[in-house]
């Protein structure tokens, strides 16, 4: 039996791959997946197609390297925490940046059903700021 920490554990691995329609095999129709305020995607999008358009394939397109680094996930259930880094080049810059993020992953009837992202803003701000 594939356990929630399985399927964020999937998801990851996918998104190191590249594999957005992988990344996306578990994710809820319905999911509301939320970008932290300050974030270059920020805000509450609605929907597996709403999210793939507009987190993934904007940072897609507005980054080099963006990856996700997991350091560790932390097993609650029906709720799952990764934590870990960012890293990627923002393309208009060509400025790099890392910064520190947690991930809060909710999953009923094996998919997940909603994700909230904290991160330091600031780091990815400096990035995609001119000098």
């Amino acid at each position: 039996m594939t356990t929630n920490i399985d399927i964020v554990r999937a998801h990851y691995a996918a998104s190191a791959q590249g594999d957005i329609e992988k990344m996306m095999a578990c994710v809820s129709p319905q999911v509301r997946w939320t970008e932290m305020a300050g974030f270059p995607c920020a805000g509450t999008w609605v929907g597996s197609q709403a999210v793939a358009d507009n987190v993934f394939a904007v940072l897609g397109r507005d980054w080099i390297g963006y990856r996700f680094e997991l350091q560790s996930l932390i097993d609650g259930g029906d709720q799952i925490v990764g934590v870990g880094t960012y890293h990627g080049t923002f393309r208009a810059t060509g400025k790099a940046m890392q910064a520190r993020v947690a991930h809060v992953w909710k999953l009923q009837d094996g998919q997940i059903v909603a994700f909230e992202q904290f991160t330091d803003t600031l780091f990815v701000n400096r990035a995609m700021q001119d000098a």
